[in-house]
């Protein structure tokens, strides 16, 4: 029965994180070089995270610096940077690239507020799908004899604490994600 709810404390814990990197990669007005965790450069032919190519430091709270340890990479940068989701245009001077972050609008601002809701509403679905996962596992348990029915009942009252224990700290991370995107 630890077994089955120790399982069940990883797997959320892991969803929580999950969140939390996905929210650390949400662009909100601010600079930030989390933003730039995925965005993938083209490195002599192989696809190559932007961290591993160059360093990103952030000398304002609207600006990006970025800068190459192999000059030859700039134009890969400049353009990998375009094509990414985050609607940001580099400025490449010849030994770097400067990434200005414009403010955003009150309808840019609703809609990331309502994508990041999205997204906490689906940490959550995941969070759900796990107590729905050992609860049938410690069912089975029981069924085949290894534990006894107040063994279950104790296990699933555990594991709902973990569920309602998870399901508040998503909600802290979202409401402060959404208070930071909504701030001008």
């Amino acid at each position: 029965m630890q077994t089955v709810i120790d399982n069940c404390s990883a797997r959320m814990k892991k969803s929580v994180e999950a969140l939390s990197q996905e929210f650390a990669s949400l662009r909100t007005g601010r600079a930030s070089a989390q933003l730039f965790d995925k965005i993938k450069v083209d490195y002599y032919g192989a696809e190559t995270p932007l961290s591993q190519v160059a360093s990103i430091s952030v000398p304002e709270a609207r600006l990006v610096v970025i800068q190459p340890w192999d000059k030859s990479v700039l134009s890969a940068i400049e353009k990998a940077i375009q094509k990414s989701e985050l609607g940001l245009n580099p400025n490449n001077d010849g030994k770097l690239i400067r990434v200005a972050f414009p403010p955003l609008t009150e309808d840019r601002r609703k809609e990331l507020a309502k994508n990041a809701k999205a997204t906490a509403e689906n940490a959550r679905v995941a969070i759900r799908n796990i107590r729905r996962d050992a609860m049938e596992e410690l069912k089975k348990l029981q069924k085949n004899g290894e534990i006894s029915e107040d063994q279950q009942k104790e296990g699933e009252q555990k594991i709902q604490k973990l569920t309602d224990s998870s399901i508040a700290e998503v909600g802290k991370i979202a409401e402060a994600k959404e208070k930071e995107i909504m701030e001008i």
